[in-house]
């Protein structure tokens, strides 16, 4: 089994939080991953080394400066009440579909699976856990790093 049902995913409350509800035929597009299938997807895309964000080294790729090119803030942008994205990610990630699959990994065995305009918008719910989280797009190079401060990166992946 590649998925975990919605109603067994110990954080779904950050899809049903009061301030920010995501209607039921979005929610049925955020699909927990399974444990097993996490981490392949973790290992395949992010780390085979390191387990969490808090942890990359120089030996990963996220850990590395060069695949970074841009930094900006989300946390204004999250506190307002207007569901766009950040301007920066938006301009960056523009030529994605909303029906391209994406992955937000927040570590190895923790992701979740839907489409990029499910994510798009309902980027901050997803946020309520930010110490680090990535952003990936299935056969995409751009990815998007954020960060607990209120900050996130955008990069391309090898």
């Amino acid at each position: 089994m590649n998925y975990l049902p919605i109603e067994k995913y110990t954080k779904a409350w950050i899809f049903r939080h009061k301030d920010l509800p995501v209607p039921a035929e979005d929610m049925k597009e955020i699909r927990p991953l399974a444990e097993k299938r996490a981490e392949q997807i973790w290992a395949e895309h992010i780390s085979r080394g390191c387990f969490h964000p808090e942890h990359f080294s120089e030996d990963d790729w996220v850990g590395q400066g060069k695949y970074w090119s841009e930094k900006d803030c989300w946390q204004s942008a999250w506190d307002s009440s207007s569901e766009a994205l950040p301007p920066l990610m938006a301009a960056s990630l523009s030529t994605w579909d909303d029906n391209i699959t994406v992955y937000f990994c927040y570590q190895s065995d923790h992701i979740l699976e839907t489409k990029w305009g499910v994510f798009r918008r309902h980027w901050k719910n997803f946020l309520f856990f930010d110490n680090g989280p990535i952003l990936l797009g299935r056969k995409r190079q751009e990815v998007v790093q954020f960060f607990d401060n209120g900050s996130y990166r955008i990069g391309h992946r090898p």
